[in-house]
């Protein structure tokens, strides 16, 4: 396998997305929009993780791992409605939800996931 890493989205402090050996690290991702509730907040995450994996060239059926902070674990109930209509059926990844306090107040949610490559 190669050695080489991929840096997708690379900014000053993080990068959105590292490749490496065919897995994929994507960084937490957090809402675009704040003045949402849960739901528009867990969706917004969703379709950033989405582009995300096909950028690195890989989907959300080959999830490997994620791992959800929630500022209430309260409203998990409403994340997992969200979640479990994203998901694709027979691929749910192994996943840790827990509650965090977040770096930005209005942020309600952040997700973590890594990922496999498509074959090239």
């Amino acid at each position: 396998m190669s050695q080489h890493i991929t840096r997708i989205g690379v900014a000053a402090r993080y990068s959105e997305a590292a490749v490496f050996n065919g897995v994929v690290y994507l960084a937490g991702m957090v809402p675009e929009r704040g003045d949402t509730d849960i739901r528009g907040q867990t969706e917004d995450v969703l379709e950033q993780v989405q582009q995300r994996l096909l950028e690195a060239g890989s989907d959300k059926s080959r999830i490997l791992r994620a791992q959800i902070f929630l500022t209430d674990v309260a409203e998990i109930g409403a994340m997992n409605e969200v979640w479990d209509a994203w998901v694709v059926p027979g691929t749910a990844p192994p996943r840790a939800t827990v509650q965090a306090a977040l770096a930005n107040p209005v942020y309600r949610i952040e997700i973590v996931v890594t990922a496999a490559q498509k074959a090239l």
